[in-house]
């Protein structure tokens, strides 16, 4: 059966943005950047929600040209191999090839495709991880802590929430990023 993951890269004190929506600061270091390109490299299935889908879409256009960090061109070719699945009730039409868009998260139909995959899938947008934690579907977290905090905003952990967690591995990179990897074991 396929693992459900939530990456996210956060501020220190916990935000994926800070209260405008904004997240400068995050932006992963070239190091961090190869690390994200190995976990995600085997990711059959990306579940977004709509902002962060639409954050997301740059990649499907991304035009590598001989400036462009090889990592950015490898993430991009890993990010338009993989299907996509939006939740929105408001967006009209995929925005990218091999999306399709779902009105309402279902967490059957999630353990219907955990079954069913052959790779692993992941959930990424802080409003849809707090779905998909609070229903129980996610298996492994990999949280980025980047030295910046923003002292409010969106947080990377859905409230409330408790879940019981093992760490796995824990990582510290050059410019002070620390990724801390945990496996749910409710």
């Amino acid at each position: 059966m396929a693992k459900l993951v939530y990456a996210a890269i956060t501020s220190l004190d916990g935000f994926s943005a800070d209260e405008n929506g904004a997240f400068e600061g995050l932006a992963p270091s070239r190091e961090v950047f190869e690390f994200i390109n190995e976990l995600e490299r085997d990711v059959g299935t990306y579940l977004y929600g709509r902002r962060m889908y639409e954050t997301m879409v740059y990649w499907e256009t991304f035009e590598a040209d001989d400036e462009e960090p090889a990592i950015a061109r490898e993430f991009g070719d890993i990010w338009k191999r993989a299907e996509k699945i939006v939740y929105s009730t408001t967006l009209e039409s995929p925005l990218s090839t091999k999306t399709r868009i779902a009105r309402v998260f279902d967490p059957e139909e999630i353990r219907r495709m955990k079954r069913a995959a052959h790779s692993d899938l992941t959930v990424a947008g802080a409003n849809l991880a707090g779905h998909a934690m609070r229903a129980g579907l996610v298996d492994e977290i990999h949280l980025f802590l980047t030295p910046v905090m923003f002292g409010g905003g969106t947080s990377a952990i859905p409230y409330p929430f408790f879940s019981s967690s093992e760490l796995l591995a824990a990582d510290r990179f050059a410019d002070g990023v620390v990724h801390l990897h945990y496996r749910n074991v409710e």
